[in-house]
């Protein structure tokens, strides 16, 4: 039987080499074929719609040299160009994602998580802001500059081996978020000039005539061809430095030029559309899902033009999609960048679901602190920083666009002030314990997520609560205009319930990593962000300032009643914490060692969640979205005072406190009487601070 067996294998040897091959070319030809068929279709789909009474046979009479002359120029001034807008930006940022995953050898890169759609995006803000009228050629070099220097940081903190997929991640958010707080800045300060981009920020594929794709359709295609030009030599980079040294490639030069190419198309796309997001990071990731059932595709001679074909389809059947669901009129408002994030988001989620993961997030230096200080030390630390709070909530009362004296205060709490100072405080002591209040909260909720996911990086943030939280509020605003302080409150908390749900739920499913957490949760963020411009554009897209102020977390118009929440939320939830504070210090560690101990883990988890979840979404009903609070308060704290929970906790709520409040007052001061949202002084303050613990952990590790 063997001899027969091994007979029939020599027989059928020969003929096999020629049908692999073919075999192979068969089924990239037929993926290269079904992408094909489906930009075409989809192409077809996407002239017919629009807000004109054309229909499907008028298009078919025009393309076959019929129809009037009203049919040909709705198709070639408003339809054509959307449809090649799509296409041309489809191209660019699936061969930018590619390009930029295979370079950094990690499959979460892309112009999104690199922050380069969130520079060029800056870049091009602060042109029209300050009133500079550049061409579109320079419009893109601008946004080239722009975005290149956010792709270098973010690959300086990440570093390109392959196996920081968490800090690439967090190093993208980081530097996106605060890139966006200086964007929404300039759009608050100069409204007038800026009128539009904020929906326009979300990626617009509508376009004024072909003028726009004229000019960038061929920097996309040029930048394309010089790329597959490059792909033998991609091949190599991706496989390894040293193999590709070994092969006499400069492996230094190939990559700085890959990224500089990838940026010139990322550049291109947000001069064209906006930033678009998602569809360079979920492009040529499926793609790369097929490489084991399409031989060849791992080559880039093949994986470039299939991810861009990829990338075409994903931003041509979003705007199909988006148009056949609310109907072409209303899409006019809804930027088609809002469906391809809700789309990449849940695609990171489930992606993040099968990535492999180290098991446990690497700790920035802050956070490494061992042990702690000595009982003497600690209480001198905390009298400092309690004489400290009381000292900028002093500052806070007294600046302003109206400076007061403290006997300006005596006067008005003993009842004796005149009614300039009285009116002066009536408006400012709420405001300034808001924000001391959001600070200490966000401290607390950001300590205690990162003790129960076991994750330094996490934080209500970073994780979704804040955006779900923000989520519920907006649409209680949008959809309700006159509703009541209350309502709005209790739509942010359940917002911040249903985000820390969905989190948990799908990172316990795989298998709760927390290095798992944290992407899906930036997943869960991109989303609620995405679903909050999808509600401001469509129920009230000229009053952009309204949602601008809340989602940048701002005090304004804040009163007494503002504050009852988060004071139910502290008078609960403290309480809570100073019973677990032991818990707390075992759930930091693992699993085993509390349940030994006799901690109820999943009990203690979900208790201490809950109260992370209260906290965080009372902050947001007060005084709306702050970024970086919960992160780097308990970062500093442990840098201070150690881990153990019982200090690090009251060091935590003082320091956020004060943060917040410093970052209210220098936004009150610094333009007065203009002012600047409390969240995006911490944004701009945090996220440096943030930046820098990447910095020093990736020195550290190497």
């Amino acid at each position: 039987m063997s001899t027969s067996a091994s007979g029939a294998a020599t027989l059928a040897r020969p003929p096999a080499p020629p049908r692999a091959p073919n075999r192979r070319r068969g089924r990239l030809a037929l993926l290269i074929g079904g992408l094909g068929a489906i930009i075409v279709l989809g192409s077809a789909v996407h002239l017919t719609q629009g807000t004109s009474s054309l229909d499907t046979l008028d298009v078919l009479r025009l393309m076959f040299g019929g129809g009037s002359d009203d049919a040909a120029a709705v198709i070639v001034e408003s339809r054509l160009p959307r449809l090649l807008a799509a296409i041309v930006v489809g191209v660019a940022l699936g061969v930018a994602g590619a390009v930029l995953q295979s370079v950094a050898r990690n499959i979460m890169a892309s112009p999104d998580t690199l922050a380069v759609n969130a520079g060029a995006h800056l870049a091009l803000v602060a042109v029209s802001a300050f009133g500079l009228s550049v061409p579109l050629l320079g419009a893109a070099g601008i946004a080239f500059a722009g975005g290149l220097a956010a792709a270098a940081l973010v690959l300086a903190l990440s570093g390109t081996g392959g196996t920081g997929i968490v800090r690439l991640v967090l190093a993208g958010t980081a530097a996106a978020l605060a890139m966006a707080a200086v964007t929404r800045i300039l759009l608050l300060l100069f409204a007038q000039e800026t009128r539009g981009l904020f929906a326009w920020g979300a990626g617009s594929l509508g376009q004024n005539g072909l003028g726009g794709v004229q000019t960038l359709g061929p920097v996309v295609g040029g930048t394309l061809l010089l790329l597959l030009a490059m792909s033998r030599r991609l091949d190599l980079v991706h496989l390894g430095d040293d193999h590709a040294r070994s092969l006499g490639v400069n492996v230094g030069r190939i990559r700085f030029a890959a990224i500089t190419l990838a940026v010139v198309l990322s550049a291109s796309a947000v001069t064209l559309t906006g930033p678009i997001g998602f569809v360079g990071l979920a492009a040529p990731a499926l793609v790369r899902l097929l490489v084991n059932v399409v031989p060849g595709l791992h080559r880039h001679a093949a994986l470039i033009p299939v991810s861009a074909a990829m990338g075409v389809v994903l931003l041509l059947g979003a705007d199909v999609l988006l148009r056949a669901v609310i109907g072409s009129q209303s899409a006019l408002e809804v930027p088609t960048g809002v469906v391809t994030t809700v789309l990449g988001g849940i695609f990171l989620v489930i992606l993040a679901r099968g990535v492999r993961i180290t098991g446990r997030a690497t700790e920035p230096p802050a956070a490494g602190a061992r042990g702690g200080v000595q009982a003497g030390r600690f209480r001198l630390i905390l009298g400092a920083l309690v004489v400290g709070g009381i000292g900028v909530l002093a500052g806070s009362v007294l600046l302003g666009d109206t400076n007061l004296l403290l006997g300006d205060v005596v006067n008005w709490v003993t009842g004796q002030a005149g009614p300039i100072v009285t009116n002066v405080m009536e408006n400012r002591a709420p405001r300034v314990a808001a924000a001391f209040l959001a600070g200490a909260s966000l401290a607390l909720a950001g300590a205690v997520i990162q003790a129960v996911a076991r994750n330094p990086l996490a934080e209500p943030g970073i994780i979704g609560v804040a955006g779900g939280a923000g989520l519920g509020a907006i649409t209680m605003i949008t959809l309700v205009p006159a509703v009541g302080f209350w309502a709005q409150a209790g739509a942010a908390g359940a917002g911040a319930a249903l985000a820390t749900t969905v989190v948990f739920v799908m990172a316990a499913k795989g298998g709760f990593a927390s290095e798992r957490l944290v992407l899906i949760g930036f997943g869960v963020q991109a989303v609620t962000q995405a679903l909050i411009t999808l509600l401001i554009t469509l129920t009230d897209p000229w009053n952009e300032t309204k949602a601008l102020t809340w989602l940048a977390g701002s005090t304004y118009g804040r009163s007494f009643e503002h504050l009852v929440p988060m004071v139910l939320a502290v008078l609960l939830v403290v309480p809570l914490l100073i019973r677990a504070r032991g818990e707390l210090d075992l759930l930091s560690l693992d699993d085993e060692t509390p349940r030994v101990l006799g901690v109820p883990v999943s009990r203690s988890r979900l208790l201490l969640m809950v109260g992370g979840v209260l906290l965080t979404g009372a902050a947001v009903a007060g005084v709306g979205v702050i970024a970086f609070v919960g992160l780097v308060a308990p970062h500093a704290t442990r840098a201070i005072v150690g881990r153990r929970h019982a200090r690090a906790l009251p060091v935590a709520a003082l320091l956020g406190g004060i943060l917040v409040c410093a970052a209210d007052t220098i936004g009150r001061t610094v333009i007065a009487p203009g002012q600047l949202p409390a969240g995006l002084m911490t944004a701009i303050i945090g996220a440096p601070y943030f930046i820098w613990l990447l910095y020093r952990s990736r020195v550290r590790a190497g």
